[in-house]
């Protein structure tokens, strides 16, 4: 178990030491990505919540770590975290409301506030910037002037720790007692309702759970691409979010943050090929869905308990024969 864990550790250690710079600079995109997929995760995989206006959670934590990096003078980490908390406190109504609904009525719920938020950015020019959005976000030194998450290595050291203490947390919280009801209210509202629990209240909680860490995610990629844009809070987003939880494997955390390296790279990759690229890369997805239904990291790990499991003994026939 100590092994499986420290291999990933190390290798992200080690990564802006031994990989070239533009590829550490898509290794953190890789990662920012990872952990917006993982925090929709445990709505769709945990809880079995599908929202479709996920993309809320990031833009606004994009937005908010701008406005902080860019008005207030707050030093990155700071600036981030802060938008995260925002993000949350934000998400309580929005889930309040939200989760008045089941079902399909509550994806297009959060669809709904998704595209307010988007609306209101793009008509907000004097506070978003509007189409334009925000530019020039800077990587503000922390305190007592240290730089060393203005380069790029400190910057992907900032993402990497990140997403590990998020998923650290994510991987205790869905094995809590907490996590495990949202898991019997995936399975059956009605019969944890019976039981006892306040099927709303847990849904509330890991809405807001869920957008802090999303806003987490956005608050990395405003310094990271340098702007926010209306764009960060548009249905597009919230659904290529919800195909990387999808195609890496939903309710695992890990399959997520697999999900979205996959997408990042074949979208760029197929790009650089040909101008159809979104047709392939939906073609894609769809033998994904059809073919590998668990996702990804289902089947890695599908894979790897056949491997180890024992092979039937042989039994002697009588023709002297072993057969399984």
């Amino acid at each position: 178990m100590r092994s499986r864990v420290a291999a990933p550790l190390a290798a992200l250690a080690v990564a802006p030491w031994l990989l070239p710079a533009f590829v550490v600079t898509s290794l953190t995109e890789v990662l920012i990505l990872g952990l917006f997929a993982m925090s929709l995760d445990l709505l769709v995989g945990y809880t079995g919540l599908d929202s479709f206006g996920h993309a809320a959670a990031y833009g606004l934590g994009a937005y908010g770590a701008s406005l902080l990096l860019l008005h207030a003078g707050l030093s990155l980490p700071v600036a981030v975290l802060a938008a995260a908390a925002l993000t949350a406190l934000v998400a309580v109504p929005m889930g309040w409301i939200c989760t008045r609904a089941t079902g399909v009525s509550f994806a297009m719920l959060t669809l709904a506030f998704a595209q307010l938020l988007y609306a209101i950015a793009y008509r907000w020019q004097s506070v978003t910037g509007g189409s334009d959005g925000l530019a020039g976000v800077p990587r503000t030194p922390g305190p007592f002037g240290i730089t060393w998450f203005t380069s790029r290595a400190g910057f992907y050291y900032l993402v990497a720790a990140c997403l590990v203490l998020a998923f650290a947390f994510c991987r205790s919280f869905v094995a809590s007692p907490v996590g495990t009801t949202l898991l019997a209210i995936r399975e059956n509202e009605m019969k944890a309702d019976a039981l006892g629990y306040n099927p709303r209240a847990y849904k509330i909680a890991v809405f807001v759970v869920a957008a802090f860490f999303g806003g987490l995610a956005g608050a990395l990629y405003a310094p990271f691409a340098g702007f926010a844009s209306p764009d960060l809070f548009f249905w597009i987003l919230s659904g290529q979010v919800l195909v990387m939880v999808i195609v890496g494997g939903a309710g695992s955390l890990v399959g997520p943050v697999l999900g979205a390296a996959v997408f990042l790279l074949l979208e760029n990759y197929l790009s650089t090929l040909t101008n159809s690229w979104a047709l392939i890369l939906g073609s894609l997805f769809i033998a994904f869905v059809i073919f590998v239904p668990e996702g990804l990291w289902g089947m890695v790990r599908r894979r790897i308990a056949a491997g180890a499991r024992p092979a039937p003994p042989l039994v002697e026939t009588d023709s002297g024969r072993g057969v399984p």
